[in-house]
């Protein structure tokens, strides 16, 4: 779809903010600011999955984890009332960052409004823009960080998070997840996870 001029301004400030990431990851033997490279892989499987979506998903997209790195958990207590406090206060400050941004390439305050909207994930599962972008998030999840994010954790405790994750997306997301080009060893973790429930007949 086209885009207006804010909009290439937009992505261009965030993808420099996230450029300042010192943690980097390895992409085809080249070593790239963490958190640009998952900007750039929620804009490529939001085109893969939703090419028609609306301008604001796409902005909300590529700044969904915009400094992500400034807003360390290690700030904040162990366990889960930390762990949701943090994710809390991430989500603020990835809208609010975003939005300073799109204030500042031209943006109204409607637009501003419906991106903060989108990355705090108000009204999930009653907004089909907040869904779609949901959608997006697991998708890559499960694409790209999934196999690095399993040995991490318990048998139980990543069953429980790929059964969560699942809940969270659409019949169309789950689909696409369905269909995904996921290493052996990951696919077979996601089938177990579904093994007991039952993935809208898929």
């Amino acid at each position: 779809m086209p885009f207006s001029e804010h909009y290439h301004r937009a992505i261009a400030s965030f993808d420099a903010a996230n450029a300042a990431d010192p943690n980097r990851e390895a992409v085809d033997g080249v070593r790239l600011p963490k958190e640009l490279v998952y900007a750039r892989r929620m804009t490529a499987c939001l085109e893969r999955f939703c090419p028609e979506a609306p301008e604001p998903v796409w902005l909300a997209a590529r700044s969904q984890h915009i400094r992500r790195w400034t807003v360390s958990r290690k700030d904040y207590s162990v366990g889960r009332e930390g762990y949701r406090r943090w994710r809390t206060d991430l989500a603020r400050f990835h809208a609010s960052t975003a939005a300073g941004i799109l204030r500042e390439v031209g943006y109204g305050e409607e637009m501003v409004a419906r991106v903060e909207s989108l990355i705090r994930k108000e009204r999930l599962k009653l907004s089909s823009e907040t869904q779609l972008l949901e959608d997006v998030i697991c998708l890559v999840f499960l694409e790209y960080y999934l196999e690095d994010f399993a040995p991490k954790h318990d048998d139980t405790k990543l069953l429980g998070v790929l059964r969560k994750t699942w809940g969270k997306m659409s019949e169309s997301g789950q689909r696409a997840a369905l269909r995904l080009p996921l290493p052996v060893t990951v696919r077979s973790l996601v089938e177990r996870a579904l093994a007991n429930m039952d993935p809208h007949g898929l």
